[in-house]
């Protein structure tokens, strides 16, 4: 899989490591120099291209044309906008995503064709559920900041299937954070039962990430 990132700064490097040690193939655009130049020696599995990625030429020069998704997160929202459109336009891109720095932005990129998050956005729904599940806290290591989200959609032959929550064991340190049935999501508690063709978020860390997938779905992700 091929990701194609134009941006920078810390979160950048961070997502472009994660990215490169799942063995995707990474190319960083970036307009400056010099941090094109950090990013090149503390990223050597990824290929940092110089110059604008809102533009055609750099986008080609950086191979859009062959990659399976680009990431537009620069510091400005109508840059970004434009990044994924030129690679969903120009270069058929099969998946384009934009940072909406402004949250009220988002929803204005989604009319227009484009896919958008917001970190604002994120946070802000992420502190919401925290203050009404204080107990998620203590399953989410803030200090590091890292952890994985997974939805999965389980299968007639899963483990878990037929069984209610207080009766599956969990690696330490993850939570089913969420039980979608018909389309319509709760907060599961331990006398919910889980189904065949019910979808879960599920948090986990990193480092337990596969056993937690094994032990829900009878198979590492």
């Amino acid at each position: 899989m091929k990701v194609l990132i134009v941006g920078g700064g810390n979160p950048l490097y961070f997502l472009c490591r994660n990215f490169a040690a799942k063995g995707y193939e990474v190319v960083i655009i970036n307009r400056d120099p010099s941090e094109c130049v950090q990013l090149a020696r503390d990223l050597p599995a990824a290929t940092v291209v110089c110059g604008d990625g809102s533009t055609l030429e750099i986008l080609e020069e950086a191979g859009a044309m062959d990659a399976d998704t680009v990431l537009a997160v620069t510091p400005n929202d109508q840059d970004n906008l434009v990044i994924c459109q030129l690679a969903s336009l120009q270069f058929d891109v099969p998946r384009a995503v934009a940072l909406a720095n402004d949250p009220d932005n988002a929803k204005a990129f989604r009319k227009l064709g484009v896919s958008a998050f917001s970190t604002t956005n994120i946070v802000s729904s992420l502190i919401e559920q925290w203050a009404s599940l204080e107990h998620i806290l203590n399953l989410i290591p803030v200090g590091e900041g890292r952890v994985n989200v997974t939805e999965i959609l389980l299968e007639k032959d899963a483990p878990v299937a037929g069984k209610y929550l207080k009766e599956i064991e969990l690696p330490e340190n993850a939570l089913i954070a969420v039980l979608i049935r018909h389309n319509r999501p709760t907060i599961p508690r331990g006398e919910n039962d889980l189904q065949a063709d019910d979808r879960l978020v599920v948090i986990t860390m990193p480092e337990n990430h596969r056993s937690v997938m094994k032990a829900l779905t009878g198979k590492p992700e």
